[in-house]
């Protein structure tokens, strides 16, 4: 699996320097597995990897791409308009969610909110609810998943493919006491942990509780129950610069799970 980081922001996109080593673009990333093209959310970072298939098959009508979606929060669709091989004739665009992915991604692109409409898109769209309990299998990849605990509610999904694998969680809170149970068994002996750790401690205990995010102190706690060997944290608040990151989040973390990493836009890895 070929993986990388087009948005490891949460909340709202957040140009400017104080975020130019670990991005400001929201949430999406890249999966590829024998040359077929997967994307988890369409934050706006959705916009640079469209930009970059265009270069490839896309830019003919003869690509296909395949999109996992976690949750609707604007954060993780507000990219998607910007998809432009979705402009292209003969793509095809396919969908795995909730029952109402369409539904949503029509509403983003209301024309009162959006000027061209999603009924305008020539590309076409397939969409797939993802089934109750059983995983699903495509590419020489699996997919399972489990409910994340988020407004609204929505997906955590773990990819299997050669012997490895990885959990993308995002956007999940912890229970005041102990961990998640259903994620806890999804992430058992995972090569790679990606986790919601939008806040310090600290600034979950002060008013952020119930709002659906979690804390690099969470995130450790969960890697090594699960026994994962490796911890991405992701989701960065807008708020937090770079140095903020570094210094509040990466190094305790760090210094508690030492395989612990900041998810970095831009960056590419094979597991």
């Amino acid at each position: 699996m070929q993986i990388e980081y087009y948005g490891p922001r949460g909340s709202l996109p957040t140009p400017g320097k104080g975020t130019v080593k670990y991005g400001g673009n929201t949430t999406c990333l890249s999966i590829r597995v024998k040359g077929q093209q997967f994307i988890v959310d369409a934050g706006s970072g959705v916009r640079v990897l469209g930009n970059e298939l265009m270069q490839k098959e896309f830019k003919t009508g003869k690509g296909t791409v395949i999109f996992f979606w976690t949750h609707f929060h604007w954060d993780h669709l507000l990219g998607f308009p910007f998809f432009v091989p979705n402009f292209i004739p003969g793509n095809k665009i396919i969908h795995y969610g909730s029952a109402r992915v369409q539904e949503i991604l029509t509403r983003q692109q209301d024309f009162i909110t959006f000027p061209v409409e999603f009924k305008q898109i020539p590309s076409e769209q397939v969409f797939h609810t993802m089934p109750e309990k059983e995983g699903l299998e495509m590419a020489g990849l699996r997919v399972d998943h489990c409910p994340n605990n988020h407004p609204a509610g929505g997906y955590i999904f773990k990819f299997s493919q050669g012997g490895k694998s990885f959990v993308f969680a995002t956007d999940t809170e912890h229970p005041e006491q102990g961990i998640d149970q259903n994620l806890l068994a999804l992430c058992q002996g995972a090569d790679l942990l990606i986790y919601d750790a939008q806040y310090t401690p600290e600034e979950y205990q002060q008013g952020r509780k119930g709002w659906g995010h979690s804390t690099w102190e969470k995130g450790v706690e969960l890697a090594k129950a699960a026994k994962v060997k490796t911890l991405h944290l992701t989701h960065h608040d807008q708020l937090h610069s770079d140095q903020f990151l570094e210094r509040k989040i990466l190094a305790p973390a760090k210094h508690a799970f030492p395989r612990t990493y900041l998810a970095r836009e831009g960056w590419e890895f094979t597991l």
